[in-house]
């Protein structure tokens, strides 16, 4: 049983670290396109038109939920929102069982 539980505990740790992984891959390419992007903004119309903005704006909205998911931020709908639900799930469900 011992050997199970660190098993469970090594698996989930490898997922979180899979998530983060993921996470700072996303942002450290966000950082390199929107910042090559400004430079191309600059050098072709010296930011009369920062048009690089729009595409800033609109990946840092993807940016900004990915985080959200990775460190388990949303209030609503959070991990421990999810693992209460289950608990709850499963312990209705053993009552169920017991009555029948």
């Amino acid at each position: 049983m011992e050997n199970l539980n660190k098993e469970s505990k090594y698996l989930k740790a490898k997922e979180r670290v899979g998530q983060l992984k993921k996470f700072y891959a996303n942002l450290c390419t966000y950082i390199l396109v929107i910042s090559a992007l400004a430079l191309i903004n600059y050098l072709t119309n010296g930011f009369r038109y920062a048009w690089f903005l729009w595409a800033a704006f609109g990946w840092g909205i993807g940016v900004f939920f990915h985080a959200i998911g990775t460190f388990n931020l949303n209030p609503f709908f959070g991990k421990s929102w999810e693992e209460r639900k289950i608990k709850q799930f499963m312990q209705n469900e053993e009552k169920n069982e017991k009555w029948r």
